[in-house]
């Protein structure tokens, strides 16, 4: 690739481990972010991790000339497209700003990447798009099913991807779609820090860890799992933000010209949430309180991914366990236990 990568969204969780790979690979990253659930430190520390500074450019999803702007800030060779609204949960309760911000910035982004002439996408979609699916690893020709306004913005997208690479076969795009994403840059610098409560496992059995929750809340034991809790695929984010390479480099390449593939990224075992808490405590040599509750609207009981495309079009595998997993989230957590607010 001679231009940079235009990182929407990459200032968040995700983003930022993405950005962090692409700049120990000696890429050139344009930042473009709104900062409403990101930090400008967890870019300070990536620049001190790597050297290497990114362009960061301040704006919104859904402002077309914020966006124009960002691709007239050097030529850009393609987009990741990480930026929305993420949590289940809060999507049942605000389903407009789900569809506002998830459909409409994507829809915004796209006109402007038409406008710049830039066709390659990798787009971050969601594991959620199958919905409830009992049993079985998940591959990518699973009906698809959202339970919920976030997972249903998810599939409206790659719809829309659907129709663009119709619209324009010099178009490429690759969605996505994760698994449970957890876990830390293991230097301990960059991690999850979300400015609203969490609704996400592993940041809560941190929080609990550290004494800012009475208890771990685990919604729903009656499942039809093996210990009644609802089985994740957990995958670390590291890991993830390799894929996000790896879908570059398959675009890049040049055979997906004209063709939107969807692609799972998940490591292909599954784990309970009762699994993941005893590993979690394991990692922390303490004792977590939790208490059942009952499930959440729009909760799965099941959600393992069958890993096999990645492989095969991506060249990409997962390589870090649980165990890892935990050992890093808790690192990170630990020596930030105000996120990037207290800055060490």
């Amino acid at each position: 690739m001679t231009g940079a990568i235009l990182a929407v969204g990459g200032a968040g969780y995700i983003g930022s481990h993405v950005v962090l790979e692409l700049l120990r690979l000696g890429r050139a990253v344009v930042v473009f972010d709104n900062f409403s659930n990101a930090r400008r430190e967890a870019l300070r520390r990536v620049q001190a991790l790597t050297g290497r500074a990114p362009v960061v450019i301040e704006g919104d999803l859904l402002d077309a000339s914020a966006l124009d702007a960002a691709m007239a800030s050097q030529p850009v060779e393609a987009v990741i497209h990480l930026a929305g609204l993420k949590s289940v949960p809060e999507s049942v309760r605000r389903p407009d700003a789900y569809y506002a911000v998830n459909v409409g910035g994507s829809a915004t982004l796209l006109a402007a990447m038409r406008r710049r002439g830039v066709r390659r996408l990798v787009f971050s979609s969601s594991a959620v798009v199958y919905g409830a699916i009992d049993s079985g690893a998940i591959s990518e020709s699973a009906p698809t099913c959202p339970l919920s306004p976030y997972g249903r913005s998810k599939l409206i997208v790659e719809s829309l991807l659907d129709d663009m690479v119709i619209a324009d076969p010099a178009f490429s795009a690759l969605s996505l779609r994760y698994f449970n994403p957890v876990g830390a840059d293991p230097s301990g610098r960059i991690g999850e820090d979300p400015r609203t409560p969490p609704s996400n496992l592993f940041p809560c059995i941190a929080e609990t860890a550290l004494g800012r929750r009475a208890a771990l809340e685990i919604f729903g034991s009656d499942y039809p799992t093996p210990d009644g809790t609802g089985v994740r695929d957990f995958i670390h984010v590291s890991d993830l933000a390799r894929g996000h390479v790896a879908a570059l480099d398959a675009l890049a390449r040049g055979g997906l010209a004209g063709r939107h593939e969807r692609v799972n990224l998940g490591v292909g075992t599954g784990y309970s949430v009762r699994e993941a808490l005893r590993a979690f405590a394991a990692a922390t040599g303490r004792d977590i309180p939790h208490r059942l509750v009952a499930r959440r609207p729009g909760d799965i009981a099941f959600s393992v991914a069958d890993p096999a495309k990645a492989r095969t079009l991506l060249g990409w595998t997962a390589r870090r366990g649980l165990a890892e997993m935990c050992a890093d989230h808790w690192n990170w957590s630990r020596a930030n236990p105000q996120g990037y607010d207290a800055t060490p």
